[in-house]
């Protein structure tokens, strides 16, 4: 099959011939219709995630149809349409049992424990867990976008953040992630600060519903939160995982606030202090949110059948699969997302 491959952290991505996966025994193997290109995606290929073994094949948010199927797999056939969250769980250590997939104990992820999904075809783990069915009207360019940052975005807000209508939400990083949590939150009948570096990512989140829009390049960003909310947000989400996105989320809370950490912060880009004087004066919660379990995916389908939650408008390029190595190497320089549709 054709894949993108790197062979050494930071270096060339080219697509070559790899011998196709076999579905392990509770797994699948699915034949990509899409595949997101994400801020993860760099960090892999970058050589910030310990879990990447060379050569590798990155790519975790994907759709596309099941094109075999292990022996021990009951509830899913050859050409069943699917997605799958970015974290496959085992559905079998504790908080699995509890529900919570998201932080399995013994997760695989497509594209970081194994080969990924910027390929023809990816194997999954786990199958009777982990895949969630698509409806067809949902073109797998767009379902290729909820794996990672919709699903992601989704959690961290309504699940994680537990936003109410009427709060104000500040969203610090208007990415994939940043600007699908714009969509969830103005979805729930939140207020919502965007904040950005780049004109084209704050244009978009505006498209998003996003109230009020923030330069954090040449701005005090928490006190213009502050001073935009009238005493600063409820809820606050770092989308975009840098030290000074993750304190100034944090200090734009009122008290009694909530920060969501929900982009990546590895410690190969540095520790980030966190103003614990304020969390502890402000009683403010620090909370993470690590992606989206399958069994919770209905209540987002739902709300994009419906209408209310629109992730289509936030794919702005479709790829091809010699394109992505490029586009992943250059990830946040073009605001919106990229998804290879052909490969």
């Amino acid at each position: 099959m054709r894949a993108l491959v790197f062979e050494e952290f930071g270096g060339p991505l080219a697509v070559r011939s790899v011998p196709e996966p076999d579905p392990a025994p509770d797994g699948v193997v699915v034949r990509v219709g899409a595949s997101g290109i994400c801020r993860s995606d760099w960090h892999g290929w970058s050589g910030h995630d310990p879990d990447v073994v060379l050569p590798h094949v990155p790519g975790h948010e994907l759709a596309g149809t099941v094109a075999a199927v292990g022996d021990r797999v009951r509830n899913w056939a050859v050409g069943d349409r699917v997605t799958v969250p970015f974290v496959c769980a085992c559905g079998r250590c504790a908080p699995c049992r509890e529900g919570a997939g998201q932080v399995c104990l013994a997760q695989t992820q497509p594209g970081f424990t194994h080969w990924g999904s910027l390929a023809e075809l990816v194997a999954l783990d786990a199958a009777d867990v982990n895949l969630v069915a698509l409806p067809e009207q949902l073109p797998f360019g767009t379902a290729a976008s909820l794996g990672c940052r919709f699903a992601t975005a989704f959690r961290a807000v309504t699940g994680v953040g537990r936003v109410r209508p009427g709060e104000w939400v500040a969203v610090h990083g208007c990415g994939g992630v940043g600007l699908s949590a714009v969509q969830v939150a103005v979805a729930a009948g939140a207020r919502v600060v965007a904040v950005d570096v780049t004109p084209g990512a704050l244009a978009l989140a505006a498209a998003c519903g996003a109230e009020h829009l923030v330069d954090g390049s040449a701005t005090d960003v928490p006190a213009a939160v502050r001073e935009l909310t009238g005493g600063g947000a409820h809820l606050s989400l770092d989308a975009l995982g840098a030290a000074v996105t993750c304190v100034d989320s944090i200090r734009s809370l009122r008290p009694r606030g909530r920060h969501v950490q929900v982009g990546l912060l590895p410690p190969a880009v540095g520790r980030t202090e966190v103003p614990m004087e304020l969390v502890i004066a402000r009683e403010l919660a620090v909370l993470g949110s690590h992606g989206m379990a399958a069994a919770d995916y209905p209540a987002m389908l739902s709300l994009i059948a419906a209408g209310r939650l629109r992730p289509e408008l936030l794919v702005t390029r479709e790829l091809g699969l010699d394109d992505a190595g490029a586009a992943l190497a250059a990830v946040g320089r073009e605001p919106g997302i990229a998804v290879v549709t052909s490969f």
